[in-house]
């Protein structure tokens, strides 16, 4: 009897185990799907481990499993866990500390393959998180009866109340179990039945052609040849990524409409295909965050594609007095755009494609706004589905209420790329490059300082228009030692960037990108003088 119970409660605990960590993966799973991030971290995990694999072993999955390898992947995924899981459970009878290591050692293994998905950002270790809180959890109170029926056997001879509390215990246990397994597979189905969605729309949208949407083609002079240098075409995985909604929109195109209305002539509901038989505008244009610290990345060049605001505008017939446009995205996030930016010159866009393709869910498919020389946070409306033509004395916009400035106009900026700050060079001439913006004013010089010295102009590559920003390249020469290097630049007007330091809020960033480096002689490193 003794070693049939042993037994039973042993299996309990892998039980508990497998329960708890299932429970967690369909907690990770469903909310990777309701914030529609691309996958859960469980396939994050497989798709780490097939781009690790080498490759004449996934030549022989694929020729041995067809299509399959995969799914079969995932299989093998599965029963690997189910089995840590199980073990876990073993663990917790002898232990409380052996499975938090365990579940921390998952969790960090999810959340680097979650990580170096294209495109990830913090949020998206968000279900990683709610996993490993719910294996904790879940874990615990499965385990808890378990501990407690354990005790209740091994009372004294003649206690009446041992058999009545390995009863409760063991009921206890069976209904949290329960319980358990049942709100998993509820949240698993919810989660897929809300992302399928975003899946659908994804589909839609790679299957997209739309007429007039060319391929970006880099102008031949915009590039430096410096090795390691920051590509003049962002890639679209590599742009930077800033909005407030926690679940990304997720919009048919057949379904979007925008609506223009306010001060104007006439209201205009727009449809998506309007925007495809209407005449495309192209161009280059450089957008970046008012967040963006001096040397920051959040910034990036793209060739975008659509059709320029100021057309629509007119159509609506705008009356006099209206200064402001209220743009509105479809998660209710709001931007406050000078009504001259979308009316003058500029390629003031509702863009549908970038670098060639429709635009990706995240950067506001079906249709965003793009608006040269303004701060994302006043212009770069994505999923835009209402404008009204209005007055700022009239309207507070999300941003503006949080206290940021109303107009948002970009800053004269520079940023040294190459070489990373830190690192070493080799002593004597050094080649030192990076960009400059001031989008729609355009950049007319770019000067580099070594230690404080005297201010050295660089070489500028070629520009398309003044709405993007520009590569540069100087050389200096370096005596081996630390040095700090710093740059500046001078926009077409002739204002120069200013050296005094401000912080993002409440209008951007001011003050000279610098860095620290070591030049040391050819051969040679800092470790070897050490």
């Amino acid at each position: 009897m003794r070693n049939n119970r042993s037994v039973s409660t042993s299996r309990a605990w892998s039980v508990a185990g497998l329960v708890a960590g299932f429970a967690g993966l369909a907690v990770s799973y469903g909310l990777a799907m309701v914030m529609t991030i691309r996958d859960s971290p469980l396939v994050a995990v497989a798709e780490l481990v097939v781009r690790l694999t080498p490759g004449p072993v996934v030549e022989f999955v694929i020729k041995f499993f067809g299509s399959g390898d995969k799914a079969f992947l995932l299989v093998v995924l599965v029963v690997l866990s189910a089995a840590i899981f199980a073990w876990t459970g073993r663990l917790a009878r002898r232990t409380r500390w052996a499975p938090v290591i365990v579940y921390g050692l998952l969790a960090v293994l999810g959340g680097v393959a979650v990580w170096v998905q294209r495109s990830a950002t913090a949020l998206d270790a968000l279900p990683v998180a709610a996993g490993l809180a719910t294996w904790l959890v879940c874990l615990s109170l499965l385990t808890e009866p378990l501990r407690r029926h354990e005790r209740a056997t091994t009372t004294e001879p003649g206690d009446v109340s041992g058999p009545a509390r390995t009863g409760h215990t063991r009921r206890t246990f069976l209904v949290r179990a329960g319980g358990m397994t049942a709100a998993a597979a509820v949240l698993g189905v919810v989660g897929r039945a809300v992302g399928s969605g975003r899946r659908h729309v994804e589909e839609t949208r790679r299957l997209l052609r739309l007429p007039g949407v060319t391929r970006p083609v880099p102008p031949k002079d915009s590039r430096v040849d410096v090795p390691e240098m920051t590509p003049w075409m962002t890639p679209t995985d590599d742009f930077y990524r800033i909005d407030t909604a926690f679940v990304v929109p997720a919009i048919e195109p057949d379904d979007w409409l925008l609506r223009i209305h306010g001060m104007v002539d006439r209201e205009i509901v727009v449809t998506y295909q309007d925007l495809v038989d209407g005449a495309t505008t192209e161009a280059w244009v450089t957008l970046n965050c008012v967040s963006n610290e001096v040397g920051g990345d959040l910034i990036g060049n793209a060739w975008w594609s659509g059709v320029r605001i100021a057309g629509l505008l007119r159509a609506a017939g705008v009356h006099t007095g209206a200064d402001a446009v209220l743009q509105t995205s479809e998660d209710g996030w709001t931007c406050g755009t000078p009504l001259s930016v979308l009316t003058d010159d500029r390629d003031a866009m509702l863009a549908v494609a970038m670098n060639g393709e429709p635009l990706p869910i995240e950067h506001g498919f079906p249709v965003r706004t793009v608006v040269p020389g303004l701060y994302g946070y006043v212009s770069a409306c994505k999923w835009v589905v209402d404008m009204k033509v209005t007055r700022f004395a009239d309207i507070e916009a999300y941003w503006t209420e949080k206290g940021w400035s109303e107009l948002g106009p970009v800053k004269i900026s520079s940023r040294i790329d190459v070489p990373r700050g830190g690192g070493e060079v080799a002593a004597g001439g050094a080649q030192v490059a990076g960009v400059a913006w001031a989008q729609h004013t355009g950049i007319d010089a770019v000067e580099i300082s070594v230690d404080g010295d005297a201010w050295t102009p660089a070489r500028l590559a070629g520009v398309p228009s003044t709405d993007t920003w520009v590569q540069w390249v100087a050389a200096v020469d370096l005596a081996p030692g630390d040095h700090t290097l710093s740059v500046r630049a001078r926009d077409a007007d002739g204002l120069v960037q200013t050296g005094e330091v401000q912080d993002v809020l409440p209008d951007g960033a001011t003050g000279w990108h610098t860095i620290d480096l070591t030049a040391v002689e050819p051969g040679q490193t800092q470790e070897e003088d050490g």
